[in-house]
């Protein structure tokens, strides 16, 4: 018998706070017979909450109280200094202590990196942890890190998120040698800076399977696997990426309610349309995970709804299950093998 996996849930945080998770959470049991999770917050509330749903007595839950909660404003320093109760800080705190495996949460990033990263501390031979998130692409979907925890990074650093990008795709998809591209201004070699060239030296000298730079479309239309850039740019193309989502979805809606012939058009088309819907809908990868540290830490959007945090929920059980941690650090001392010694060291 499979052991349970047992999640720390970050309850009080995000838009919604602990109404969300708690319904979330419950679904997520329903779903995972194997799943245990301790609901970090207010204990008051959430004991209420759970009555109300009549799970109150559901052995599978429990409930570790914290008396604060990091605003979705707030400083990452203020919050790491001055909330030492936090529901954020208490989860992690219970993955440090092996009490759970991992901890979910849809708060402050900054906040919940900087706690994340204090806490646990980071693998050896990574530098900075990265976030990292499925986008939808014409194949299915690619993997694209960073996505805003470093808004500056150097070429070393590119590569370590290579290593991690790589690891977390196999030990989630089963991805053997998954396919790594550069996001960079063009596909030529003679592109991009100075940074993301000696980058591509980096990976494409180790065992990675690099497949070079791609432009900005290409995170949707290429199929790779693994796609790298630094926070600035990856934040920006994720925003912008949802952003044509929305207007997609706007124009179309705009387009059949113009008069009765597109709304009898609608009718018609009404199962392609809920199927396009569904295809692009955030909802469904939603679960960014904080890779290169020693524990498992998924962060959820901050608006996200039940179904979406219940995603979280799932990309965390799937990480615990396939140890990503431990394969990050396998693949990077293999990944730096295949390296000059020069480079191992500045790595």
């Amino acid at each position: 018998m499979t052991a349970p996996v047992l999640l720390a849930l970050d309850a009080m945080s995000g838009d919604h706070g602990h109404r969300v998770v708690v319904e979330a959470a419950l679904q997520a049991l329903d779903d995972h017979p194997n799943l245990r999770l301790i609901l970090v917050g207010d204990e008051d509330q959430l004991a209420r909450e759970l009555a109300q749903h009549k799970r109150g007595k559901d052995p599978r839950i429990s409930i570790r109280h914290a008396t604060q909660v990091v605003a979705m404003d707030e400083l990452p320093s203020k919050a790491l200094r001055g909330k030492k109760d936090s529901s954020m800080r208490v989860a992690i705190n219970l993955v440090k202590s092996g009490e759970a495996n991992a901890a979910v949460s849809a708060g402050n990033t900054g906040a919940l990196m900087a706690i994340a990263k204090f806490v646990l501390k980071t693998l050896p031979g990574i530098d900075r942890p990265a976030i990292i998130s499925p986008m939808p692409t014409v194949t299915g979907a690619t993997h694209v890190l960073d996505l805003g925890a470093n808004a500056s990074c150097s070429a070393e650093q590119l590569f370590q998120f290579a290593v991690m990008g790589s690891a977390l795709v196999t030990a989630l998809h089963g991805v053997e040698r998954p396919k790594v591209a550069l996001l960079n201004i063009g596909e030529e070699e003679i592109k991009g800076n100075e940074t993301i060239k000696q980058a591509a030296t980096l990976i494409a000298a180790s065992k990675l399977n690099y497949g070079g730079f791609i432009e900005g479309d290409g995170i949707f239309l290429h199929p790779v696997d693994v796609v790298v850039c630094d926070g600035f740019v990856g934040n920006v193309a994720l925003k912008a990426g949802e952003g044509v989502a929305k207007l997609v979805t706007h124009f179309m809606r705009e387009e059949f309610t113009r008069d009765w012939l597109t709304k009898a058009i609608a009718l018609v088309a009404r199962s392609v349309l809920r199927q396009l819907a569904r295809r692009m809908d955030p909802r469904r990868y939603n679960g960014a995970s904080l890779v290169g540290l020693t524990g498992t830490v998924i962060k959820s959007h901050g608006g996200a709804d039940a179904l979406a945090f219940a995603n979280a929920i799932e990309v965390a059980m799937r990480a615990v299950e396939n140890k990503v941690p431990d394969r990050i650090s396998n693949l990077l001392a293999e990944s730096l093998s295949a390296q000059p010694t020069s480079t191992s060291a500045a790595v």
